[in-house]
């Protein structure tokens, strides 16, 4: 006997015309352009909502338009390290301006793909095993040595990713070792520490989950399925070279494990409002934990649009709920 899919959202019966809100986007990362689609495609959903919305880049006019002209809340479409590694919105914070997302601690915690990991796991949820280093230790130990024992722990094939950043940047799937070093130096582009973690075969899911106050609640998932077979940077954002399928093609009780993995990430990290958890299921039906995203993409292509049209919501609906919870009073 099967489990129930998690029930669907309700995400209407919020009045909406009077709310006025900046959307966040753009910001000094890798990731600037995919934030200012995001930032669009959210002002146009709020837009037809009935949100007064307004788009704006986190530069140094923010904090001065901010104080001179107060909006109801501030939603983040900021991807990369300016908007999910929590600094931003502990300046929000100190500013007293609301902001929809979770608070700074907590993203700290989920933009440390490893941290994040290790707390996940230490809740019961199944994720790839990985080793993560900085760059530092290669160069002091020896990279031939170090990787050496890399290989003999986890095996082949393996992800070489960022420990820390999103939109896939980086990202590389290993499965010969001499194809390791250069994986390992292009990862490094993006950042300090590299994270190389035990490649899953499986069903590659986004679970996205959003609560407007009652409580985390799971989105159906997402089944990403792309022609590569590895959904690095290029596979999300060309159009055509990844299929999705929202709702996922997998049985009911998959579909609720899925479910629980995402609102058991959600809880043990302390996120709030919104976030996306990516999983691969593996043939036996296992659900392993990859990472998670505080500020899930918004654009075209994006999974979290997806799952909540799966839902039968709209998204400005969705979004502009979440903005009328963190509203000034």
């Amino acid at each position: 006997m099967t489990e129930p899919a998690p029930a669907p959202v309700e995400a209407t019966g919020t009045d909406l015309q009077h709310l006025r809100a900046l959307v966040l986007a753009g910001g000094l990362t890798f990731e600037r352009e995919v934030s200012i689609n995001s930032g669009g495609q959210v002002v146009e959903a709020l837009t037809r909502a009935g949100v007064d919305a307004e788009l704006h880049d986190a530069d140094a006019e923010l904090l001065p338009g901010l104080a001179a002209a107060p909006v109801d809340a501030v939603f983040i479409a900021l991807h990369g390290a300016t908007g999910e590694d929590g600094a931003l919105r502990a300046v929000l914070d100190l500013a007293g301006v609301p902001y929809v997302g979770s608070p700074a601690a907590a993203c700290r915690l989920a933009w440390d793909k490893p941290a994040a990991k290790s707390v996940v796991r230490s809740a019961g949820v199944a994720t790839p095993d990985w080793v993560a280093l900085p760059h530092s230790t290669f160069r002091e130990l020896g990279a031939g040595a170090v990787l050496d024992l890399i290989v003999a722990r986890l095996g082949l094939p393996l992800m070489v990713k960022p420990a820390t950043g999103g939109s896939a940047l980086g990202v590389q799937k290993v499965t010969r070792v001499e194809d390791l070093p250069a994986a390992m130096v292009s990862c490094f582009a993006y950042g300090d520490t590299v994270m190389v973690e035990r490649f899953v075969d499986g069903i590659e899911l986004a679970l996205s989950v959003v609560d407007f106050g009652d409580g985390p609640q799971a989105l159906p998932a997402v089944e990403i399925a792309p022609e590569s077979g590895v959904f690095d940077y290029t596979s999300r954002y060309t159009p055509g070279l990844t299929e999705y399928h929202a709702p996922a093609r997998v049985d009911d009780a998959v579909a609720a494990r899925a479910a629980e993995v995402a609102l058991t990430v959600h809880r043990v990290l302390g996120l709030a409002d919104l976030s996306r958890t990516d999983a691969i299921v593996t043939p036996d039906g296992e659900v392993h934990f990859l990472e998670v995203n505080v500020s899930p993409g918004m654009t075209e292509t994006s999974m979290f649009p997806m799952a909540v049209e799966a839902a039968g919501h709209r998204l400005g609906d969705v979004l502009g709920r979440l903005l009328a919870r963190r509203a000034r009073p």
